[in-house]
């Protein structure tokens, strides 16, 4: 619960402290630019608000890592959400709008996560979690939205190492099996996730894993 609001506190942070131009930058998204990016993350904020208020009778049915999909191609940008969120980012036209929006919302789905009790069990997409599993689960979404965030912004700060170390630790029980300790933990998200290829000696390095990339999580 604690890494959630951290992880969550820091990307709320950096988003605030861009300059306006940033928000016409590529992100780490393929296909969508920082501004696309910050307004996903204001549905995302408003994903957890929603879940946290969802409470369930039923039995637990999914923890932080069996609530991701796994698929082997990344998003071709065509989904109906993926643009609508793009339309969406351009009607801001004002980047401080936006920045306004998330942190209006976003600070919320922070207040609730501090309160939530981490038992409880909550209902989304047709899974029931804990309320601590599903918060857990969203600190890699936090960690990952932070690298694409900072991908071509050099000078932005990057994820807190506590919420890179906890992702890289859930993808690997979502691989199940470690990556190479010669990888640092930014370096595993990102090769893993497929944001960027492996070099001829990564490659090397992860053996019989490397044909199994990447893992395409959503």
């Amino acid at each position: 619960m604690d890494l959630f609001s951290r992880t969550w506190a820091a990307l709320r942070a950096a988003v605030a402290a861009l300059p306006d131009a940033a928000f016409a930058e590529p992100s780490g998204c393929r296909g969508w630019l920082v501004r696309d990016l910050v307004c996903h993350l204001v549905i995302d904020a408003q994903d957890v608000l929603i879940t946290l208020v969802t409470p369930s009778p039923a039995a637990v049915t999914h923890d932080s890592v069996s609530y991701w999909a796994v698929a082997s191609e990344p998003p071709a940008g065509d989904d109906p959400l993926d643009a609508l969120i793009v339309r969406l980012a351009a009607a801001y036209e004002d980047p401080a709008l936006l920045k306004f929006h998330l942190d209006d919302v976003g600070s919320a789905a922070g207040r609730a996560a501090d309160l939530a009790d981490p038992g409880m069990r909550v209902s989304t997409q047709d899974m029931v979690l804990t309320a601590g599993d599903y918060l857990s689960a969203y600190v890699l979404e936090w960690t990952l939205h932070h690298l694409d965030l900072v991908a071509h912004l050099p000078a932005a700060p990057p994820p807190p190492a506590a919420g890179l170390a906890r992702t890289r630790a859930m993808l690997e029980r979502i691989a199940g099996t470690a990556f190479p300790a010669s990888f640092s933990d930014t370096d595993v998200l990102l090769v893993a996730t497929g944001r960027r290829a492996p070099s001829e000696a990564e490659t090397a390095a992860l053996g019989a894993l490397a044909g199994r990339l990447p893992f395409v999580l959503g």
